[in-house]
């Protein structure tokens, strides 16, 4: 690992920038793709909507954790990249550009091709 944590969103050894900002983009796109399916007028089920979120992260977490330290969410990356500064200030735009190109991606196929609007 290198000299910060992954708590702090450093990428792991061996993880290209390249890499970590295409694993950032497909999580982000599917955890948003779970939560626009499951909330869905059409498609939904309120029911179990947050249980279904809440697995659908804690799966995401769980696979990430040790490849880029998982954002999914850039406001959650931006304040501990500022503060700890080093790797992860020079490796923050991956956490605010990767989750807004997967969860445009996945409003896009949610309601182009799942028909999560109608």
């Amino acid at each position: 690992m290198s000299t910060a944590s992954l708590g702090e969103n450093a990428l792991a050894n061996g993880v290209t920038v390249f890499g970590g900002f295409l694993f950032e983009v497909i999580a982000t796109f599917l955890f948003v793709l779970v939560i626009m399916t499951v909330t869905s007028a059409s498609k939904g089920n309120g029911v179990i909507a947050g249980l279904v979120i809440g697995l659908s992260l804690m799966v995401i977490i769980l696979v990430g954790l040790n490849i880029t330290g998982l954002s999914v969410n850039p406001a959650r990356s931006l304040g501990p990249a500022i503060l700890v500064g080093g790797a992860a200030l020079q490796q923050v735009w991956i956490f605010i550009l990767a989750p807004i190109f997967g969860g445009l991606l996945a409003a896009l196929v949610a309601k182009n091709f799942l028909g999560t609007e109608e």
